[in-house]
């Protein structure tokens, strides 16, 4: 029979959520490499602008639910760099800007934050 405790499960579950998250974010920072590489017009551009927007949008909803289990500060400034990226990455995508490197830097803060 199987013998695990609630805590046990949940702190794999927390774990694993934090790999996933890891992942796409190391996922997105790729992209936004090849995109910089390949320009912003090109196709390598708008898939990575497009994941990196799905992402963060995801991110974004998640820390302003109640739901969330981290400290109320530390969402309200994940939230706020959140916004950060998707308004930079519309700026990219508009032409505006060519900013890739700040995407993937601030990306790259962010997952390499994540414990």
């Amino acid at each position: 029979m199987y013998q695990f405790s609630y805590a046990d499960i949940q702190s794999t579950s927390v774990a694993d959520a934090k790999d996933r998250e890891r992942e796409l974010l190391t996922r997105s920072i790729d992209m936004l490499s090849a995109a910089a590489s390949a320009g912003h017009n090109s196709m390598e551009a708008v898939e990575a602008l497009h994941f990196t927007n799905r992402v963060w949008t995801t991110f974004v909803e998640d820390l302003g639910s109640s739901d969330n289990a981290l400290p109320k500060e530390l969402r309200a400034n994940l939230i706020s760099i959140g916004l950060w990226l998707l308004r930079e990455a519309e700026d990219i995508r508009q032409g505006r800007t060519n900013n890739f490197e700040g995407l993937i830097e601030v990306s790259q803060i962010i997952r390499d934050g994540i414990q």
